[in-house]
């Protein structure tokens, strides 16, 4: 079915869900957790076309799905992602501690987008992020809130039923019926 939307505009129930990369390619994931504050995702693809010439022209052209890369701008990193996804440690006496020999764990991305007939729930299968940078400014007359801003790289995953790899899916209450358990577990292809 056809997504009835003509615009989208913002972004919310965003979640993630901590992915076990196997042998194969194919994914398990953790319960997705919530990743309050969403301000803003803008995400651009990766991929190259590459042409291919005879009989003077371009007879075929193959593309590449490399996945997406960009941004997730949040009201504030919670410390569950930091821990979770980008290996941070909390000692003995309940200090956040960042880890500079972490690598970062590999996890799903769940979010919706608004439409002007319905929302549109979507999973990124196989993320990877980095830190946020540390940004603060001093008080004045008005308060103005800061935003942290991970980037993040989305690439694909296997999956056995279907026979491919795969980057995304989405979904609005329209179309499919998994809609409503959408950030209960990360959905996957039949």
């Amino acid at each position: 079915m056809a997504d009835t939307n003509k615009i989208k505009y913002g972004i919310k129930g965003c979640y993630y869900a901590v992915a076990t990369i196997a042998a194969d390619g194919t994914a398990t994931y953790t319960t997705p957790v919530a990743l309050p504050g969403a301000v803003s995702l803008s995400l651009s693809a990766e991929g190259d076309t590459s042409p291919f010439y005879a009989d003077n022209i371009v007879y075929y052209t193959s593309v590449a799905n490399n996945g997406y890369s960009g941004d997730l701008e949040l009201a504030k990193v919670p410390d569950s992602f930091l821990t979770d996804c980008l290996g941070y440690i909390t000692d003995t006496n309940n200090v956040l501690v960042e880890d500079a020999g972490a690598s970062p764990a590999h996890f799903a991305l769940i979010f919706q987008f608004e439409g002007d007939a319905h929302a549109k729930r979507s999973v990124l299968y196989n993320c990877v992020a980095t830190r946020p940078s540390v940004e603060g400014s001093t008080k004045t007359e008005s308060i103005e809130p800061q935003t942290e801003t991970i980037s993040i790289t989305a690439t694909t995953v296997y999956n056995a039923t279907l026979d491919k790899d795969i980057v995304k899916a989405s979904c609005t209450p329209t179309e499919s019926t998994q809609y409503a358990a959408w950030n209960t577990t990360v959905y996957q292809p039949a």
